[in-house]
């Protein structure tokens, strides 16, 4: 078993039964929704290349996006919109498309590993685990579900308004030359 599970094998020696991995993409950017992504992995299983998706190429997060949705036992993709964030904040949006994610999940986990140092409101037990996307097959596999989702948002945003260069920012702030 790879030291990566050490942090599920925890909460599955603590009575843990079905335990997912929650992560989002989209709180650093200075546009667009928030993505957050709910995954179930089968206990153990191994992924080869699955890491936390900053630490990922582009090419190289979607493969691995196609590697996790056919590995995992179950996953779901949600969002919060911009408006959402403008109303609640992007910590609370963050967490409402986390929420969104995993009320999506079936079956439903009974316990979650949060990626981050903030896990309120979750409809079951929760830990946070920071860098967790660094530390958790289940979280990094949630890390690149969510980044890559809200990646492929911006190309197809870019798309209709090139003008504003999305498909090579993602929202972030870039030095402008």
């Amino acid at each position: 078993m790879s030291e990566l599970w050490n942090i599920e094998k925890e909460w599955f020696d603590r009575g843990a039964e079905i335990l997912c991995g929650v992560d989002e993409a989209g709180a650093g950017p200075l546009m667009g929704p928030v993505y957050a992504a709910a995954v179930i992995l089968p206990p153990f299983c191994e992924i080869e290349g699955l890491n936390d998706s900053k630490k990922l190429t582009r090419p190289k997060r979607e493969a691995m996006f196609d590697a996790v949705k056919d590995a995992c036992a179950c996953y779901a993709i949600a969002s919060a919109s911009v408006a959402e964030i403008d109303e609640i904040n992007i910590l609370n949006a963050s967490l409402l498309a986390m929420r969104r994610a995993l009320d999506a999940l079936d079956p439903k986990p009974d316990f979650a590993l949060i990626d981050g140092n903030v896990c309120r409101g979750f409809p079951m037990a929760a830990k946070c685990v920071v860098g967790g996307d660094a530390k958790s097959p289940s979280i990094a596999a949630a890390s690149i579900l969510a980044k890559v989702t809200r990646d492929r948002m911006l190309v197809e945003l870019d798309e209709a308004y090139p003008q504003y260069g999305f498909k090579k920012h993602k929202g972030y702030g870039i030095k402008i030359t």
